[in-house]
C-alpha cells in the first residue's frame, strides 16, 4: 500500500507543481516518448538478464501492492512451529517427528500453521534441517556450515530481482536523452513551419528527458529498494529458523530454542517473550 502512497504522490506533486506554473497537462501527454523510453528499458532488461529473473522482476513488482506477510503474526506461528517441533522432539525422541517432516501436508504440527506454509521454502527448509539432524552425528557448527552456505545462496539468488530493476532505473535517464534527440531530429524536419508547430515538437522531446529521469528516481529506483526490502524481510524467517535450529541440536529447552529464534528478528516485527510464551501455551 505504501508504494501505491508513494507513487501517487510523487505524480500529484509533479502535476500540480505544473499546473501551479501555468502548465497544461495534456502538454506532458506523449505517448510515443513513453513508448522509446519504457521499450527500450525493458529491451535491455531482456537483453541483460536470464528470461527467469525478469519474469521474477515483473512478479515482484506486482507483489508490492499487496501487504507485507512478515508480520508479528507470521513469527509467532514459526515461532509455535518450531517449539512444538522441538517439544515433541525432547519429549518422545528425535525420530517422533519423522512422520511429520515426511508429508508436512498432513501432519497437524504444520498444518496448525497456515501462516508459515505461505513462505515460499520455509517448510522445506525446516523439514530438510530437521532430517539432517536426525541422521546425527553432526556438531552445531556443521549444521551452521552448512545452513549459512544455502543461506548465502539464496540471497544471491533472491537479490538477482532488485539488481536488475536498479540497473533499469539507472538507465532510463540515458534513455531520456534518446527519446529527447530523436525528438528533436523529428523538429529539425520541421524549421520553416509554424512556430507553433516547432514549439510542439520541441516541448515533446524535452518531455522525453522529463519522464526519462521522473520514473528512474521517482518510480523504478523507489520500487527496487522496496523490494530489496523485501528480500531482508524474506532473510529474516530463515536466520529465526536456523538459529532456533542450532540452539535444539546444542542441547537448548525448547523454549530457549525459540529465544534464540526471537533475538534475531527486527525490532517492528519481533514479538516479545511473554507474547511468545502466551502463544506455545495455546492449544
Amino acid at each position: 500500500m505504501n508504494v501505491l502512497l508513494g507513487l501517487a504522490m510523487v505524480l500529484a506533486s509533479c502535476a500540480i507543481g505544473f499546473l501551479l506554473s501555468g502548465g497544461h497537462l495534456m502538454a506532458l501527454f506523449q505517448p510515443f516518448e513513453l513508448l522509446i523510453l519504457l521499450g527500450s528499458a525493458i529491451g535491455a532488461m531482456v537483453m541483460a538478464n536470464p528470461l527467469a529473473v525478469t519474469l521474477k522482476s515483473f512478479k515482484a513488482m506486482g507483489g508490492l501492492i499487496k501487504p507485507s506477510p512478515y508480520t508479528k503474526t507470521l513469527y509467532l506461528d514459526l515461532l509455535a512451529l518450531l517449539f512444538d517441533l522441538f517439544n515433541k522432539m525432547r519429549r518422545e525422541g528425535m525420530l517422533a517427528v519423522e512422520a511429520d517432516i515426511d508429508d508436512p501436508s498432513a501432519s497437524p504440527l504444520f498444518t496448525k500453521y497456515p501462516s508459515v506454509e505461505k513462505i515460499h521454502g520455509s517448510i522445506e527448509f525446516i523439514v530438510d534441517y530437521l532430517r539432517v539432524m536426525m541422521i546425527g552425528s553432526i556438531a552445531g557448527h556443521e549444521l551452521e556450515a552448512l545452513i549459512d552456505a544455502e543461506l548465502e545462496t539464496h540471497h544471491a539468488e533472491a537479490h538477482l530481482v532488485p539488481a536488475a530493476i536498479n540497473k533499469v532505473a539507472e538507465g532510463l535517464p540515458g534513455f531520456g536523452i534518446v527519446a529527447a534527440v530523436m525528438g528533436i531530429v523529428i523538429t529539425m524536419g520541421s524549421l520553416g513551419g509554424p512556430p507553433e508547430e516547432l514549439g510542439h515538437h520541441v516541448g515533446a522531446a524535452l518531455v522525453g528527458t522529463f519522464l526519462g529521469i521522473l520514473m528512474s528516481y521517482g518510480i523504478f529506483g523507489p520500487i527496487g529498494g522496496m523490494i530489496e526490502h523485501k528480500v531482508r524481510e524474506e532473510a529474516k524467517v530463515f536466520e529465526c529458523i536456523k538459529a532456533s535450529l542450532i540452539a535444539t541440536l546444542n542441547g537448548a529447552a525448547p523454549q530457549i530454542s525459540i529465544e534464540f529464534g526471537r533475538k534475531v528478528l527486527f525490532h517492528d516485527v519481533r514479538p516479545t517473550y511473554a507474547e511468545v510464551d502466551e502463544r506455545v501455551r495455546q492449544k
